[in-house]
């Protein structure tokens, strides 16, 4: 068991308390890979799924559709519907509890000390805003300036950068603007931002979502995945990349058809999250299927590269045989990647016929080596459950939130934390 270790530096350095111009996006380098013994101060989720995290200040603020958590030692429960924040360095529970009607699936840092919430919800606090708000980080008080709200539908993936809020999700409008799948808003007021407009499609499809993104560290690009087909005129099968350094959303030339196959019947995406490198050469996009496959990229995790424009194809794949992955963090010398997932390294196995060649364990939760793709030794294991829904990098560590409570062989209610060596 490792004891609490986060010393106030760690403070310093992650605080997010300045004017929204200044909130930049976390993208933290590790020395090292994380230790695979879970620090044993934070506190426990007793039930549902944790589907996201986010730290203001000192403060972890965890969002997904649960009722009730406790603190470390277990002898105290508290009621938290879908939202809860403890503190950084001690896992104490703060007071923080905005009352929020649905599941929170993403949260971002904002100014002044507060936080973004997306999700399924229709009201915050007793007031209709459906999908999104802003809250105190502090007492979880909502921002009646702050009036973005989504015509319809939810918002899975938040990000805030230099005085704009971006959201992704099922929404095909925000504020009575069209706007399908993704967004930019002013970090204040939630006005939409009319220049910024992705012009997502997908002929055929049942309904164009954004599943996730990520920005680039220098805030300059953006990542999406989910089931969309092209962006305005353009061929862009479930992922592309749009340079955010103007007033607007501009396609870029970046694209590949590596996921144009299809997974099992059903999926009109397979694509469940994707993640910037820190320097921002790379990324690497985790992804579900239900079919195992050593030519499709269906149940893996793979690495693009981002430097360059045009076509492109896998820098690496990493392979399941057939188990899904739903999350991916990067810290230089690890990717981490969890789902519920039972092997890694493995082409040519199948959730029939068990692990192939050459495959290893790595049961809900793992690290590859971010050149290769190939498995590390890093292996703490999880209950596997659906999977991990969340990966936080923080200087000390990395934070994680899933469905199960067992994480590093020890008991820890969907909730935990790898330290660094």
């Amino acid at each position: 068991m490792r004891r609490r270790l986060l010393a106030a530096a760690t403070v310093a350095a992650v605080a997010v308390s300045a004017p929204a111009a200044t909130v930049a996006k976390a993208d933290i380098y590790h020395p090292t890979v994380v230790s695979a013994n879970p620090v044993d101060w934070t506190p426990h989720v007793l039930d549902g799924t944790v589907w996201s995290l986010a730290v203001v200040g000192d403060t972890v603020v965890v969002g997904g559709a649960f009722t009730k958590v406790a603190d470390a030692g277990r002898r105290n429960t508290y009621a938290r519907k879908n939202v809860f924040a403890f503190g950084l360095r001690d896992g104490q529970i703060r007071p923080f509890a905005p009352q929020v009607d649905g599941a929170v699936y993403s949260l971002a840092a904002g100014p002044d000390h507060s936080v973004y919430l997306g999700g399924a919800f229709k009201h915050v606090n007793g007031t209709a805003q459906r999908g999104l708000a802003r809250v105190s980080a502090n007492d979880g008080g909502r921002y009646g300036s702050f009036g973005a709200k989504v015509d319809w539908g939810d918002v899975r993936a938040l990000a805030a950068r230099d005085g704009a809020v971006y959201a992704g999700g099922t929404f095909q409008g925000v504020n009575g603007v069209k706007r399908v799948g993704l967004a930019r808003f002013d970090a204040y007021s939630g006005r939409v931002d009319e220049g910024f407009d992705a012009k997502l499609t997908g002929p055929g499809l049942k309904r164009v979502r954004v599943e996730h993104f990520d920005l680039s560290p220098d805030g300059r690009k953006l990542i999406a995945v989910g089931a969309f087909l092209r962006s305005g005129g353009e061929d862009r099968t479930q992922i592309a990349l749009f340079d955010t350094s103007g007033s607007g959303a501009s396609l870029t030339g970046w694209y590949t058809d590596a996921f144009k196959p299809t997974c099992m019947k059903g999926f009109d995406t397979y694509l469940r999250q994707v993640k910037f490198s820190p320097d921002g050469s790379y990324i690497v996009v985790a992804a579900t299927g239900r079919a195992s496959s050593a030519q499709k990229l269906c149940d893996s995790a793979a690495r693009f590269e981002t430097r360059t424009g045009g076509r492109q194809n896998p820098t690496w794949v990493q392979r399941t045989g057939g188990d899904s992955l739903y999350a991916v963090a990067i810290t230089g010398p690890a990717v981490y990647l969890g789902g519920h997932q039972r092997w890694f390294d493995n082409p040519y196995g199948s959730d029939g016929s068990g692990p192939g060649p050459g495959a290893v364990s790595r049961p809900g939760i793992g690290a590859v080596n971010p050149n290769t793709g190939k498995a590390l030794e890093w292996n703490p294991t999880r209950s596997r459950g659906v999977g991990v829904r969340a990966f936080l990098v923080t200087p000390d560590g990395l934070l994680v939130g899933s469905d199960t409570d067992q994480l590093g062989r020890e008991y820890h209610g969907r909730l935990g934390m790898f330290p660094l060596r």
